[in-house]
């Protein structure tokens, strides 16, 4: 979005892109379309009907489980509703610092769930094996809240990734001291793209029990899903989902949604592009002098420091989020609908920004 106060006469207009966020992405056009067929005739609300039933299907044969599904209005409330379904009060769950279930649920988990959070510090934003078992010391003591749920997030807050065989460690130290793995996939599609596509591999296949599926940064106008690959944990989901306020009644609408997403693999060609997106972001912005790259993007975030004096007539120019104001380091997210012109466009503002601000 562009702003007067980026006033160089020389400074392009604004890409059409925003790098802000994958959530300030549009909606697919296939997405788009389901929605207006499904907006013919009526059909029985909060989930009996034909749209709901062929998207649970779907994500069922993805994972090739019979999964308990259960459909959201955003992602927040899905992990609510995934742990909700796992906890007591008494418990508690371990998680990276940086997770969005610590950092940017304004407390959602806590309050709804009645149970604390553990939060551990990693450079990366990814939990290590060691770091749950720190806590086994806690189990059987009468004064002390129970770990009872390890979540992560896959891909991470901070642009990384877990590999299967990491994620498989995670959950064998987890199940071995009665504990449930929970996964944040609000970017489950990137990650999948970035792994090879297949989403069992790091799921299914390694023990996850339970799962949030991305919808909304991947194309979706709204709308995220839970999945109970235990179907047994899922026994309560209905229940839970009504009780936090996140079923929908025209439950076609999100199902629907869901449905062109996974009709002929659009979520994951969406996931492709997007980080595709990211590597060109990457590799055209690291020649600007005074832009320095954090590390390479795994998916679609890229990580950036830039000096101090050109942050703000950036944001003003094309807004995005610093991430790290001790070293100004900033975030910037591709889409599916990123373009190379909207990458060219973008990057030319940003070296001319450095440029006339790096001195002051």
């Amino acid at each position: 979005m562009a702003s007067s106060s980026a006033s160089s006469p020389r400074l392009p207009t604004a890409p059409r892109c925003s790098f802000a966020s994958d959530n300030a992405s549009g909606v697919h056009p296939a997405v788009i379309e389901a929605l207006a067929a499904a907006n013919h005739g009526h059909a029985l609300a909060y989930g009996a009907d034909a749209w709901t039933e062929r998207a649970t299907a779907q994500i069922r044969d993805l994972f090739d489980v019979p999964a308990v599904v259960v459909f959201t209005w955003g992602g927040t409330g899905a992990n609510v509703v995934g742990l909700q379904c796992l906890l007591a009060p008494y418990e508690a769950v371990i998680c990276p610092d940086t997770a969005h279930i610590n950092v940017d649920e304004c407390g959602a988990p806590e309050r709804f769930t009645g149970s604390k959070l553990i939060a551990v510090p990693t450079p990366d934003g990814k939990l290590r094996p060691e770091q749950i078992a720190e806590h086994t010391h806690l189990l059987g003591d009468i004064h002390h809240v129970q770990p009872r749920v390890v979540s992560i997030t896959q891909s991470t807050e901070l642009g990384t990734l877990y590999q299967p065989d990491e994620i498989a460690a995670l959950v064998e130290v987890a199940h071995a001291h009665g504990m449930k793995v929970h996964v944040d996939g609000a970017r489950l599609a990137n990650a999948a793209a970035a792994l090879g596509g297949d989403l069992r591999q790091f799921t299914v296949d390694v023990g996850v029990d339970v799962l949030t599926f991305g919808g909304t940064k991947n194309g979706m106008m709204y709308g995220e899903a839970v999945v109970f690959l235990d179907p047994e944990l899922g026994r309560a989901a209905q229940f839970v989902r009504k009780q936090a306020g996140q079923l929908p009644s025209k439950m076609r609408y999100v199902s629907a949604q869901f449905e062109a997403l996974l009709t002929d693999d659009v979520w994951l060609a969406n996931a492709r592009h997007a980080n595709a997106m990211a590597e060109l972001l990457a590799e055209r912005a690291k020649a600007i002098p005074g832009v320095e790259l954090q590390r390479d993007p795994e998916v679609n975030s890229v990580f950036v420091t830039i000096p101090r004096a050109a942050l703000a007539p950036m944001q003003a120019w094309s807004f995005f989020w610093e991430w790290d104001p001790a070293i100004t380091e900033v975030r910037w997210m591709t889409s599916f609908d990123t373009t190379e012109a909207d990458i060219e466009t973008f990057v030319a503002g940003v070296a001319l920004l450095v440029d006339e601000h790096a001195g002051l």
